[in-house]
């Protein structure tokens, strides 16, 4: 059974303005099956955000179709989770406390971002979940 896991938008970014490296590997895992990926309306919302950002994406080698084609083929390989419940772990970044409900709400194994630090240094603890980086969920499937 492939991992549930939380993409963060910095790992989507990242593959976004990379042809290369562990954050388009985490996308190529989701669209070989052997993770996924998990999607709610916080998290979605960012994702369109990010994307429309034109300073923001104009060091991307993607056209903004072709960002456009690449973000709907992975919401077509994610699970869509509703949460009903907020935890607010109380993560450095409040912006980031939904990337956990997300994951408890979806029963993920893991988040992967590229922001360790921060998402695991809320006031509440939950140790069966993992925080990743690209990289390290790579070696882990």
């Amino acid at each position: 059974m492939p991992s549930r896991i939380v993409v963060d938008t910095n790992v989507f970014t990242a593959a976004v303005l990379s042809p290369a490296g562990a954050n388009r590997a985490v996308l190529r895992a989701c669209f070989a099956t052997k993770a996924r990926p998990l999607m709610g309306a916080a998290l979605f919302h960012e994702y369109e955000g990010l994307l429309a950002r034109p300073g923001l994406m104009k060091k991307s080698p993607l056209s903004p179709s072709e960002r456009g084609h690449l973000f709907e083929a992975f919401l077509s390989v994610c699970e869509w989770v509703r949460i009903y419940y907020l935890w607010r772990p109380n993560l450095p970044d409040e912006d980031d406390n939904h990337l956990v409900e997300l994951a408890l709400a979806g029963g993920a194994d893991a988040i992967v971002t590229r922001n360790v630090r921060d998402v695991r240094h809320g006031e509440l603890a939950f140790p069966d979940l993992q925080i990743l980086t690209p990289a390290q969920f790579l070696k882990s499937i």
